[in-house]
């Protein structure tokens, strides 16, 4: 099991001056994006690292849903600073971005794909030293403050990918649920639905006793090693607070229990797929969000068409869901009652087909769109999308059901209506 330390509280973030201290750094890097760098979140690190003496260089250049090119340009400020710990306050976005500046300046002379998850890059082991990294969640959804996974757009091959490695997880996660009280509405619910699917491709991934081959050596070990007795724990646990809390954070921003415990299931999820991992819904949502065409979501201030991450996974779930529980059934049954459904009566043979009508009912009642059709594709589109799933074997290997390109179709097709 690998996690990063995790602090929580409200108001927990007047701290980081004195960790920055105590680890002894001359010269910080504060990441965030364009948006945050005004908001209450960047205010509250910046008024710690001024009373605590604390040098940094701030770069608010993150591109939400970011590229290879927006890594690099962070990287190229990273190796330019010189710095000896990073702070990121942000989302998935501005920590998966800082987590990359941090492994390529600690590693100059590697080429960018070295760390690149296979078969896109070359996914070498990382072996070289990191720098302290704290990461301060703004939103309750990636799990990002305690994964060694950095996902990014790699736009010649219009797809998304990552680095996976234990060795770039921060070092502390800070989270502050003052911070969740300044998100949007549709930014909660597609931050929401990324911990909802989080918890049920971890709870149902391939067992990590059934992963083959067994690493050569532990360094070769993938961060994502399939559903485990400790991951489990975490992913159901993450499964409960999301059925209680999610429409609750969405539908009223003031209350503070709902978002609270939000930003506290985002990191329970984290810790559960960090380690086990995650599959079909993550596979295709990589393609969906890299192929994007001229969709905006509401809520979303960015110049640039894209599908909230969250949002690109939800959207394919059911479809996903009625598939793989053909293989443990019992476990997609289970997560079916704790989301609401009655099983009493219910056949096990029937349990893909209940969790999918429970999260249809779950994503109508949050007015989440119709399908992917609604966020502006057609069946056309259907083998480009499959072309992009292909190289998610990191996480399409994990489903408990392999998937040959035709079944892929027929789950993209599936999904192109959700009502």
């Amino acid at each position: 099991m690998a996690i990063s330390n995790i602090r929580y509280g409200e108001g927990v973030t007047k701290e980081i001056g004195m960790d920055l201290q105590n680890l002894g750094a001359r010269r910080v890097c504060l990441m965030t994006d364009k948006n945050l760098s005004q908001l209450p979140p960047v205010n509250a690190v910046l008024n710690s690292l001024a009373k605590y003496g604390i040098n940094f260089q701030m770069y608010d250049n993150v591109r939400v849903e970011p590229t290879d090119q927006s890594f690099l340009d962070a990287i190229k400020f990273a190796k330019k600073g010189e710095f000896d710990a990073y702070v990121a306050v942000g989302g998935g976005s501005v920590i998966d971005t800082c987590k990359a500046a941090n492994l390529y300046a600690s590693s100059p002379t590697s080429d960018f794909l070295d760390y690149v998850n296979a078969p896109i890059g070359k996914g070498k082991p990382v072996t070289v030293p990191l720098k302290p990294l704290i990461a301060v969640p703004t939103t309750a959804g990636t799990g990002s403050e305690t994964t060694g996974v950095a996902i990014f757009d790699f736009k010649q091959l219009k797809v998304k990918t990552g680095i996976a490695s234990r060795a770039i997880k921060p070092t502390l996660g800070v989270i502050d649920p003052l911070h969740t009280l300044s998100m949007p509405e549709r930014i909660v619910a597609n931050s929401g639905f990324d911990v909802l699917c989080h918890a049920l491709e971890s709870y149902t991934a391939l067992p990590y006793n059934m992963r083959s081959p067994c690493p050569s050596n532990p360094i070769n070990r993938p961060a994502y090693q399939g559903s485990n007795p400790i991951s489990d724990v975490w992913a159901l646990h993450a499964l409960r607070i999301v059925a209680k809390y999610l429409k609750r954070a969405i539908r009223n921003p003031e209350d503070r229990e709902a978002r609270a415990n939000m930003h506290l299931a985002s990191a329970f999820a984290g810790i559960g797929f960090g380690n086990a991992g995650v599959h079909l819904c993550h596979g295709m949502s990589y393609p969906i969000s890299g192929l994007v065409k001229t969709y905006k979501p509401k809520d979303y201030n960015v110049d640039h068409s894209l599908v909230p991450h969250g949002l690109s996974v939800v959207l394919t779930s059911p479809a996903v869901f009625t598939f793989t529980a053909q293989i443990h059934p019992e476990r997609h049954l289970e997560a079916a009652e704790i989301l609401g459904a009655d099983i009493r009566t219910a056949r096990i043979k029937d349990a893909g087909f209940i969790l999918a009508d429970t999260l249809r009912k779950f994503l109508f009642d949050l007015n989440v769109d119709d399908g992917l059709a609604a966020i502006g594709y057609s069946k056309a589109d259907i083998p480009a999308l499959v072309k992009g799933t292909l190289p998610q074997e990191r996480v399409t290997k994990l489903s408990p059901r392999p998937q040959t390109e035709e079944d892929l179709s027929a789950l993209f097709e599936a999904s192109m209506k959700l009502y």
